[in-house]
């Protein structure tokens, strides 16, 4: 079974914007979501070497979500419940009308429920009382927290997942959706990432992995800035992106709105490092080629990739290396933008809001600007990256997405064809 599998709705939170409309129009305009961190008690913030972040400002879950829902569960699956809440509705998906047995929910998710884990551990230690740790502490802090309450919120009772790879997982949840059709598990899937790890131990372990931009904490708009010369490490952020999958025929059944069709997918291993990518980028290169090759592709025909450009040294040098390994002299005629450096990196939801961006780049016609890319790495330097937006016809997308654990994902999205 070989069904087409198409994309027909969106939803975002993330630095930039809640809401798919405020997201897009932020990131078509290249302003930045980083901001100093506001606060990382009980722990003063001179003490951490990174000092900056994606943050969610001035986000009110009871603004978005039922009381009931809002207070009993992480700040990451509360940010998951209001994506794939937009996601639905955008796609005027109406469950009660909906098999339930048919619709899967497939999540990504890199760290979980870490502020309730956090602050309930401290608690803990600071209280010697474990008779107060909250009751709902386990169910709340398990990776699959998000999918479960996302399918107890609307009712969707197929295939329930979640995908845990470090920083590529919704990328992967993206692919599982599309295996999940195509293989008639599921006529719709919610495929989301959510994370919300601007914590005080998440924090300061990725500063002490020196992964983390520190240059720039006066400054905190310019710290993410992959493929620039002054790029000196990843700028954490927070939020989460849905959408809603389903196969064609259901879509055109229920007369949907198209955005765009997803098409093909890979999943590799380096089996090389926890941290570091091979530096001859010939692994990421094997992963986008498997990917197309999925999609019964060719590298002749990818018009833009959404770079997983993380701002790293080393990770945007061979991602740049990979792409020009696979697309030889077209590497310089395809498009290439890097959503983390407007919102930073999200984790586990990196994938998803990459893909994001990328349907809304090929059901627009635009493609949103790398900011930050002030003074080009000659290591990382492609005709096809721009610190301005472009106008293009998009056609066949590439979404990367790597993690850690030598993990790689590659997507590929395509302008819908009836």
């Amino acid at each position: 079974m070989n069904s087409r599998v198409v994309i027909t709705g969106l939803g975002v939170v993330s630095s930039i914007g809640i809401g798919v409309s405020e997201f897009w129009k932020t990131a078509l305009a290249g302003r930045s979501g980083v901001s100093t961190i506001r606060s990382l008690d009980p722990f003063p913030l001179s003490e951490y070497r990174s000092q900056v972040a994606g943050q969610v400002l001035n986000f009110s879950p009871e603004q978005y979500l039922p009381a009931n829902q809002a207070n009993r569960v992480d700040r990451y699956a509360q940010f998951a419940l209001v994506a794939s809440k937009e996601a639905l509705t955008d796609a005027n998906l109406v469950m009660t009308k909906e098999s339930p047995h048919r619709v899967g929910v497939i999540v990504g998710a890199g760290m979980g429920g870490m502020v309730m884990g956090e602050r309930e551990i401290t608690q803990l230690f600071k209280t010697q009382k474990p008779n107060r740790v909250h009751p709902n502490f386990i169910p709340a802090i398990t990776l699959n927290s998000a999918s479960g309450i996302v399918a107890m919120a609307h009712g969707a009772k197929g295939p329930n997942l979640t995908i845990s790879t470090a920083c590529s997982s919704s990328a992967h949840a993206l692919g599982q959706a599309l295996h999940c059709i195509r293989t008639g598990q599921a006529d719709v899937v919610i495929a989301a990432g959510a994370d919300a790890s601007i914590t005080p131990l998440v924090f300061a372990g990725f500063c002490s992995l020196r992964a983390l931009s520190s240059e720039f904490n006066n400054a905190p708009e310019r710290a993410s800035r992959p493929f620039d010369r002054l790029r000196d490490g990843f700028v954490m952020g927070e939020g989460a992106g849905a959408l809603i999958v389903e196969s064609l025929a259901h879509a055109r059944k229920r007369k949907a709105r198209i955005y765009a069709e997803l098409v093909g997918y890979a999943a590799t291993s380096e089996a090389y490092h926890m941290v570091i990518p091979r530096e001859d980028g010939e692994e990421v290169a094997v992963t986008m080629k498997l990917a197309l090759d999925s999609a019964g592709m060719t590298p002749a025909q990818v018009d833009y990739i959404n770079a997983h450009a993380t701002s790293t040294s080393i990770g945007d040098a061979v991602e740049v290396k990979a792409i020009k390994l696979l697309f030889k002299n077209r590497a310089d005629k395809i498009a290439i933008s890097a959503t983390k450096s407007l919102i930073g990196h999200t984790l586990g939801a990196a994938g998803a809001l990459g893909a994001v961006a990328s349907t809304l780049s090929i059901h627009t016609g635009q493609i949103h600007p790398t900011a930050n890319y002030d003074d080009p790495d000659p290591a990382c330097r492609l005709e096809g990256i721009s610190r301005s937006p472009q106008e293009r016809k998009v056609r066949t997308a590439l979404v990367n997405s790597f993690g850690f654990g030598s993990n790689n994902a590659t997507v590929v999205l395509q302008k819908f064809v009836a």
